[in-house]
């Protein structure tokens, strides 16, 4: 096994970066980290320490975030956008469920 096969089978939730190593990866500085965990986006674990550290799955959500602040949109307003935008994908799975379970539904009713 290769360290880039035991990087893949990280759970996507394990907090494995530290704060340093987590703005290097998405080309950010600690100080955008901490104005995104202050604005709730985020919510880092800390280490026994109290070292900050970070996910797979929360590094994507602030590089999502730095995008938008790149593109000019204030770190706040940014924050607030990738709330709704998963709020969006996540009502549309639902519906995509509801809509399967709809047609299963109707396809038992016309084979009976």
């Amino acid at each position: 096994m290769t360290a880039d096969d035991s990087y893949d089978r990280l759970d996507d939730d394990y907090p494995a970066y530290t704060m340093g190593r987590a703005a290097e990866m998405i080309g950010t500085t600690p100080s955008f980290l901490r104005a995104i965990g202050e604005a709730r986006l985020i919510t880092p674990l800390r280490s026994e320490g109290g070292h900050r550290r970070y996910s797979r799955y929360q590094l994507r959500i602030a590089a999502r975030a730095r995008e938008l602040v790149d593109q000019g949109t204030p770190i706040e307003a940014a924050c607030r956008i990738i709330v709704l935008e998963d709020q969006l994908e996540e009502a549309q799975r639902i519906n995509a469920e509801y809509r399967r379970a709809a047609t299963r539904q109707s396809d038992q009713d016309a084979t009976d």
